[in-house]
């Protein structure tokens, strides 16, 4: 039986934000902690008890941005139906980088164990962060 890991993270998608150099050293930024949190609350309540995945794993992440405040509704059509996609950061090295730390030691052991990653980003009147996993295929 392949394992399978399906998350949803409510609210605009984050990306992992650069470390920043202060004069008593590095510190991650509280933006990106709060956010890595949440998602490992999310994951917490929705797999309790959940023993970390083993094994070659792919990872597809879903990001529903927001429409722009100032979006015709001919250009909004144009944003539900897909056809105009964001072109705007978040990027989605941050947003895969954010998301398997997060996960890291919960969902699988390791992220090096993500050896296929698809990304979409899509606009939507709900914005979230939609988070696959699954046994990598050969």
């Amino acid at each position: 039986m392949e394992s399978k890991i399906f998350l949803t993270v409510p609210g605009h998608p984050q990306g992992k934000l650069r470390a920043r150099w202060s004069p008593h050293g590095t510190y991650t930024p509280t933006k990106t902690v709060n956010y890595e949190t949440y998602i490992k609350e999310i994951f917490v309540i929705s797999y309790p008890n959940f023993i970390p995945l083993e094994g070659a794993l792919r990872m597809q992440l879903t990001a529903w941005l927001m429409f722009p405040k100032s979006t015709s509704k001919k250009k909004q059509k144009l944003m539900e139906e897909r056809i105009i996609r964001p072109e705007k950061k978040p990027d989605h090295d941050n947003i895969v980088k954010i998301t398997s730390d997060a996960l890291e030691g919960l969902a699988y052991k390791n992220d090096s164990q993500i050896v296929t990653c698809i990304f979409y980003k899509y606009y939507s009147v709900r914005p979230r962060l939609e988070i696959e996993i699954y046994g990598a295929q050969i």
